[in-house]
């Protein structure tokens, strides 16, 4: 945890997916090493299995926690995805976050898993997999998916928090209802998280699912937002500006905003520091750095030592 003045956050780091998955379980333990709290791995098409790096990266560590960010519910049944994070959440208590989102739409379409229902797909499926990871028998007969009578044999005494990777409005107001918690994709800074937050909490103050928490009660956790973001450790501004360039370029067209509005943390380690803690006073409760470049243990050792002053 980093201390700032509006209390403890976390601090996480991205397994990037370029990388080699035999690289994974080294890069781990390091960066538990290193002070992070939290590991992220990847499941993007064509890339590693997002189950399979989990597994690995938490095998490899002792008390780093492993977020999945993030599985296409288009691609994993509910009923599946639960056995296999239950797996992981009794094996590993406390130690899961499952990540799951809409899929990007040709990565959908490439896999031939492509639903025209793609909001009611995601809402019914976190709705059962938050359920079955809580133990519950769960029958759904919803306009994208059917579940008759599906209960987990060993549900993990811990459920671990099931967190959407979402961007739209609607699907912002779905994490905040359904959900334990939201993943912001990356290039979306401090000027973006109050409205993002302000969506979560429409949903959460609206009427609940019956699979999903109740906001009503003042029993119910915290909504944790979890921010991720580049990381480009470089104090020459013209170098930061190249290695900046494909990523604003990228990111413009995913967000579909100007690419001087995609937030990246550049610039010098007093630099990086600021611009996450900026982070964390919009409303992050967690950042996950994506550091850039061929030596990100490097890069993230240099930013967290920032942030510890």
């Amino acid at each position: 945890m980093i201390e700032t003045s509006s209390g403890p956050r976390r601090i996480g780091v991205m397994f990037d997916r370029s990388r080699p998955p035999e690289e994974l379980a080294d890069f781990a333990r390091a960066v538990e090493e290193l002070g992070a709290d939290d590991l992220w791995v990847v499941e993007d098409l064509r890339w590693a299995g997002s189950i399979a790096s989990a597994a690995t990266a938490l095998a490899a560590t002792r008390s780093l926690r492993v977020g999945i960010g993030i599985a296409p519910a288009p691609l994993r049944n509910p009923a599946l995805l639960a056995m296999e994070v239950g797996t992981l959440a009794r094996l590993y208590p406390g130690r899961v976050v499952s990540g799951l989102g809409h899929g990007v739409i040709d990565w959908m379409r490439e896999a031939g898993a492509l639903v025209p229902n793609r909001l009611d797909l995601l809402a019914e499926t976190a709705a059962a997999l938050r359920a079955l990871l809580h133990g519950e028998e769960v029958t759904v007969q919803g306009k994208a998916i059917r579940l008759d009578g599906v209960r987990l044999v060993h549900p993990p005494e811990q459920p671990p928090p099931v967190v959407l990777g979402v961007i739209g409005p609607r699907s912002l107001e779905i994490s905040g209802r359904i959900a334990d918690g939201t993943l912001v994709v990356e290039g979306r800074g401090p000027r973006e998280l109050p409205g993002i937050r302000a969506l979560i909490d429409k949903g959460r103050g609206a009427r609940k699912d019956d699979a999903g928490p109740d906001p009503s009660r003042p029993s119910a956790p915290a909504h944790e937002v979890i921010v991720l973001t580049h990381l480009i450790l470089e104090a020459d501004p013209a170098a930061a500006r190249a290695a900046q360039a494909p990523i604003r370029a990228e990111f413009s067209g995913f967000l579909n905003v100007p690419e001087h509005e995609v937030f990246l943390a550049s610039g010098d380690a007093a630099t990086v520091a600021s611009q996450v803690g900026a982070l964390w006073e919009a409303g992050a409760d967690t950042v996950v750095l994506r550091p850039v470049g061929e030596t990100p243990l490097d890069h993230f050792a240099r930013a967290v030592a920032a942030l510890r002053g």
